[in-house]
Formats: structure tokens, sequence, C-alpha cells
């Protein structure tokens, strides 16, 4: 089964690293990664929300939003999707991710959006 990590970080804890700690703690998270094997299907670390668009429909027209998005106090740092035989393996596999100490980590299993 494929499950989603999810790293969400509180807004602004990136700027407030110097870069030396910035370049550490994303070698770690890569080595984390590394570290899984095959049941590592892919990662990503995302730039600051600032940099991004939101899209939604409203009245039948696209609505664009530029980032930062004022509601959230957290942003998508980035993800790990990852291929375990269960939920559990999952929930073990995130407790480990260097994240835990300065973001949360989403379990998310992947499913059609039909599933409840």
């Amino acid at each position: 089964m494929r499950y989603l990590l999810l790293i969400s970080e509180p807004r602004g804890q990136r700027e407030a690293r110097n870069d030396a700690e910035a370049r550490a703690r994303y070698a770690e998270m890569v080595a984390f990664g590394e570290g899984l094997g095959s049941k590592l299907l892919a990662s990503e670390s995302l730039r600051p929300d600032r940099h991004g668009v939101r899209v939604q429909v409203q009245h039948d027209r696209p609505v664009l939003r530029d980032g930062p998005f004022a509601e959230a106090k957290e942003m998508i740092g980035g993800f790990f999707l990852l291929d375990c035989a269960g939920l559990d393996e999952a929930v073990a596999i995130a407790q480990t991710c260097p994240a835990v100490r300065f973001a949360s980590v989403e379990v998310r299993e992947c499913a059609p959006c039909y599933v409840p």
C-alpha cells in the first residue's frame, strides 16, 4: 500500500535558520530518504508557500491567489511517498523521520478520491 508522509512546518521557520543549519537539515532529510531503500517511491522538498499559487473555481471562473496563504499557520514543506505493508509500518517509519523534531509528519494512505 502507498502512504504519503506530509511534512507540515511552521511558516517562517526556514528563514530563521542560517545557511549551515539549513543545509545540514536538508542533508539529514536526504539521508533519511536514501535509507528507506525500496520503500521510497518518491520524495521532494517544496519551496515555501510564498512561491505558490492556489487555484480555485468560483462562479465558473478560475480564481488564482498568490502565496503566502494568510489563513495557514503551517505550510507543506515536502513529502515522502512510501510503499508499506500497512499503516503500522508507515507510522513506524514516520516516527524515525528527522522532521518530527521541527515539524509534524502526517501519514496518509493513498486511495481513489471516491473511497471514504
